[in-house]
């Protein structure tokens, strides 16, 4: 498989795995009771801070579980002029490539910074993924290509989908050098493409207008359909054959280029079924097959999307116009990721957007639970000062509504909560005492088991859960040494199965400890690191 070489590649390869680890930080919730301090348990998050290090914080609560993934990266364009600096050149990048690349950095090019800056996080979004998720990733030319090898590193090449199109424009740039760029890209990948399965779209109102019922058939509204394929009499004579027109008694026989698509058998059928319509009055010289609304599977996704079905970037800044949200000049059509969202995502699904600008992404998935009484969860990080002001602002005044007069918009309700990274777990070879005893026990907890933590409900303090036949205790305490002995022991009713003990010592010898079935880990050398 061909792959991307460029300067501080070696350095950022494996750079995912020595991202510190930090908890997350609530600094307020936001209901239909407004912004508050108190915890509403929302499952809906916005999290400022560095992407990098925000999606390693979600690691232990969300590996494998997100379905579906929608990032618009900065384009790399050279354009310096958004609010959200196009050409990586941004001092928080521009700092995290000088401690992660070193000197080499002084000599990259601002194609090699967005590769250095790019892989990483790919390679934790990969691990969020769920096994029948995919990532959609907008992009231009700029990077297009880039972004495909890198892609093929990541995901593997086998689980390329393919690459949308989208018609972005309602008009051409009259002051294109070359051409009018009107098309931007959205590269898909699965975590499994064997095992992920898109949704079809439904029917545009567009597309529902041909399904009438001028028959008044029972079965409701159809649409008709040719009845020839484009095979010829000599390459498949069993379907050249006579069809008798039940009107006009009429035996009609299909061209000899284009032969009736269903053989004689289920042609008999269909005209018991009343599935061959003639025509208004009968007397149609090819008869045509009923398909009706109610047997429509969804329409086969296409990769190229008009601007009529899903907007244009003029439409997507007049929407953020009426919501009332100032100073973002490039955010997404809320119907774009709405249609990803309806191919990638069931009605309860995770939906994760790392690179949120705009809050396009939330406003998105509120719309849809709105619309079909759904579930769906996000998870927006946005890693630019804005983060409160434009991303939570919009999304609040999504669900509280906004506008004025005939252009007010119902809000849709919902919930979310706001996130700061907080302190790192470790620092160097120690627990951060900071932390908190109980984000330290959902970090062991996820690192043993790989599943969600939830506070198990046990007589003694210092137990995790059971997770396949183990129990798992943390037995910590910030301000004294643990120490695994008879006397903790005796307060260890679960003892069926294995049992994984962490403590600071251990008072038992290894022999002592296998008749018991009791697998001792230190504190904090053996907590796995993410």
């Amino acid at each position: 498989m061909p792959t991307l070489e460029w300067i501080g590649k070696d350095k950022v390869i494996n750079h995912h795995q020595e991202v510190p680890y930090r908890v997350l930080e609530r600094r307020y919730s936001f209901d239909a009771n407004g912004q508050h301090d108190a915890d509403n348990g929302s499952e809906n998050m916005i999290i400022r801070g560095d992407n990098l290090e925000a999606l390693k914080a979600l690691l232990p609560r969300y590996e494998g579980r997100v379905k579906c993934i929608y990032i618009d990266p900065p384009y790399n364009t050279g354009n310096e002029g958004w609010v959200y600096n196009d050409n990586v050149n941004d001092p928080k990048i521009k700092k995290w490539l000088g401690e992660v690349v070193g000197k080499e950095g002084e000599d990259l090019t601002r194609h090699d910074k967005w590769l250095c800056m790019m892989y990483p996080r790919l390679k934790l979004l990969q691990k969020l993924l769920a096994d029948d998720g995919a990532i959609f990733i907008s992009i231009d030319n700029s990077e297009l290509f880039e972004l495909k090898l890198i892609c093929d590193e990541v995901f593997g090449a086998r689980n390329y989908v393919d690459t949308i199109s989208w018609f972005k424009k309602a008009s051409p740039s009259n002051d294109a050098q070359f051409f009018s760029n009107d098309i931007e890209y959205i590269i898909v990948y699965a975590k499994q493409k064997d095992v992920w399965h898109p949704s079809r779209l439904t029917l545009s109102e567009k597309q529902l207008k041909y399904y009438q019922n001028p028959d008044n058939d029972p079965r409701g509204p159809w649409n008709s359909a040719t009845y020839t394929c484009n095979k010829s009499k000599d390459e498949r004579p069993n379907l050249y054959y006579p069809i008798v027109n039940p009107h006009t008694g009429t035996e009609v026989f299909p061209k000899i280029t284009a032969v009736w698509k269903y053989s004689r058998e289920q042609t008999e059928r269909f005209q018991k079924d009343n599935r061959i319509f003639w025509g208004v009055d009968g007397t149609a010289k090819f008869p045509r097959f009923k398909k009706y609304l109610s047997e429509h599977e969804g329409v086969v996704n296409r990769t190229l999307w008009h601007y009529d079905d899903v907007n244009h970037t003029q439409g997507a800044s007049n929407e953020l116009k009426l919501i009332g949200i100032n100073g973002f000049a490039t955010p997404k059509p809320t119907k774009l990721i709405e249609r990803i969202i309806k191919i990638a995502a069931s009605s309860d699904s995770i939906v994760l957007d790392s690179f949120a600008g705009s809050g396009t992404t939330a406003h998105a998935v509120l719309n849809m639970n709105k619309a079909d009484g759904g579930n769906r969860k996000f998870i927006l990080v946005e890693m630019m000062d804005y983060a409160d002001s434009i991303t939570a602002e919009r999304v609040k005044r999504v669900i509280q509504g906004y506008g004025e007069g005939k252009n007010a918009v119902e809000g849709t309700g919902g919930d979310f909560s706001f996130y700061d990274l907080g302190e790192p777990l470790l620092i160097g070879e120690n627990l951060n005492e900071a932390v908190g005893t109980e984000k330290i026990r959902e970090y062991v907890w996820f690192m043993e088991t790989k599943s969600p933590y939830a506070p198990a409900e046990c007589d003694n303090p210092y137990c995790l859960g059971r997770h396949n036949d183990t129990s798992y205790y943390f037995y910590y305490e910030p301000e004294r040494i643990t120490v695994l002995d008879y006397a903790f022991l005796s307060g260890v009713t679960e003892r069926s199965g294995g049992t994984v003990i962490y403590a600071d010592r251990c008072a038992l010898g290894e022999d002592k400890l296998a008749q018991m079935g009791i697998v001792f880990k230190k504190i904090p050398r053996d907590i796995s690191r993410l």
